[in-house]
């Protein structure tokens, strides 16, 4: 007996429960990649992918900021005798480690296997980290003031609850109290 799945020329012809399920499984099929479609082009991704390019942009032009122009003056004005990238601590040295000259290099101290505290790399990402957090600050406040668009949200504490809401609501959506004062009244 022929498999009643196979269409071919020698099979027998689909009858209409099959055709029926065919184009059910066609709909569905058209459905998923147009419902795809529609979420991978929506405003909202494209934003969102967007922002990401920016943001690789903007971190790597900060990250340039931080370490070429920011830290350099800061290892000159403070009695550092070298790049803050370059600060280390030597917290168990390596195999070729001299008591007299120690290592001059953080790269040469790791690749003797020193076991070392990299300080100054870790401040340089601390600098870093700020240097971001303030450009998108001031970004955003930018943005905000231009748009007039709230993508700074400024929050209150509820008096009752403790939690953060929008400093505009009237209600706290957590507790559901009242913020201006109205169950104070009440009592």
């Amino acid at each position: 007996m022929p498999n009643p799945w196979e269409f071919n020329e020698e099979g027998p012809e689909p009858d209409e429960e099959q055709h029926s399920l065919l184009r059910e499984g066609e709909q569905k099929a058209q459905r998923f990649f147009s419902g795809f479609i529609d979420f991978a082009f929506s405003g909202n991704i494209l934003e969102i992918a967007f922002g990401l390019i920016l943001a690789t942009a903007f971190t790597g032009l900060t990250t340039s900021l931080v370490s070429d122009i920011l830290l350099p003056p800061l290892s000159v004005i403070l009695p550092l005798r070298r790049n803050m990238n370059e600060k280390f601590a030597v917290l168990r040295p390596g195999p070729n480690y001299e008591e007299e000259d120690g290592y001059n290099t953080l790269d040469q101290a790791q690749n003797d296997g020193a076991i070392v505290l990299a300080y100054g790399v870790f401040l340089n990402r601390i600098v870093n980290f700020l240097g971001i957090g303030l450009a998108l600050y001031g970004l955003a406040s930018l943005y905000q003031y231009l748009s007039h668009d709230p993508i700074i949200k400024h929050t209150v504490k509820c008096r009752y609850c403790k939690k953060r809401v929008g400093s505009k609501a009237t209600r706290c959506v957590n507790c559901t109290s009242w913020l201006d004062g109205r169950e104070e009244r009440m009592r």
